[in-house]
């Protein structure tokens, strides 16, 4: 009987095969691939302003508290962006014809708000209350990244669902004193001081250093790394979650996060 095929058909059937298993995957990995990078993300892109501004300008190196700019952060589901007033009240005074300002002049002329570009947003059918988490001590770096740190502002972290999550499960990882929250960004602005308990220095010294001494863990958010704590810290922390009433068999609910 006389072949009906060619030989080279057989290569061609195995690598149909091949195709029909790698090729899926392939698509699988690279749209996920392409769905967490900075293109997709935007995370670590700054974005442009209508007034440049510098976070590390403003509370690195003037030290001016966050709360100033975000005044509603502790109290609010949402942290509200500095009004053109809130600019204006050192502006007026400093830097009053800078060609940078001139959007913030323009604002206080026409009386028309700045249009700040939003960098951080969740979807529609996600809840999240900022006030809920600052006061339960977290800090703005485990979000936001080393916010201080940037001259124009990025997005620091993409807010995937299983990011949330692990803090939701293991929320001892992460709650801190509310003090901790904003009194970190002080302690930043000072050169870290070396704690040694049988040095000379007067305990006036040594309470002074200890005040101002960045903790290992503050250290890392700092630089927008991960942290992961002792077995002391994690104790401190568990203490804590039963001083704010946390129940933390709850937080995974879906109804927590999605109303």
């Amino acid at each position: 009987m006389a072949q009906i095929f060619h030989p080279s058909t057989n290569v061609l059937a195995q690598v149909s095969l091949v195709a029909v298993v790698v090729l899926p995957l392939g698509l699988l990995v690279g749209g996920s691939a392409i769905s967490r990078s900075p293109w997709n993300t935007k995370v670590n892109v700054p974005k442009d302003q209508p007034a440049p501004f510098s976070h590390q300008h403003h509370t690195v190196e003037l030290g001016i508290d966050c709360r100033y700019c975000h005044n509603s952060v502790e109290k609010s589901p949402y942290s509200n962006v500095p009004s053109t007033a809130a600019c204006y009240t050192c502006h007026s005074q400093i830097w009053t014809n800078s060609p940078l300002l001139e959007p913030v002049r323009n604002s206080i002329a026409s009386g028309a708000p700045l249009r700040w570009n939003q960098l951080h947003t969740v979807p529609d059918f996600v809840y999240f209350n900022h006030s809920i988490h600052v006061n339960r001590g977290l800090n703005c770096n485990i979000c936001h990244g080393p916010i201080q740190k940037e001259m124009i502002t990025y997005k620091g972290r993409p807010f995937f669902m299983a990011w949330c999550l692990n803090c939701h499960r293991s929320p001892e990882e992460f709650v801190g004193k509310r003090e901790d929250v904003f009194s970190v960004y002080k302690k930043n602005q000072f050169e870290q001081p070396v704690i040694d308990e049988e040095s000379k220095n007067s305990e006036s010294e040594l309470e002074r250093a200890k005040a101002t001494h960045l903790t290992d863990e503050q250290a890392a958010r700092l630089e927008g790394k991960e942290y992961t704590r002792t077995e002391a810290e994690l104790d401190e922390g568990k203490k804590l979650l039963s001083k704010y009433k946390v129940k933390k068999q709850q937080l995974t609910d879906c109804s927590v996060c999605h109303r």
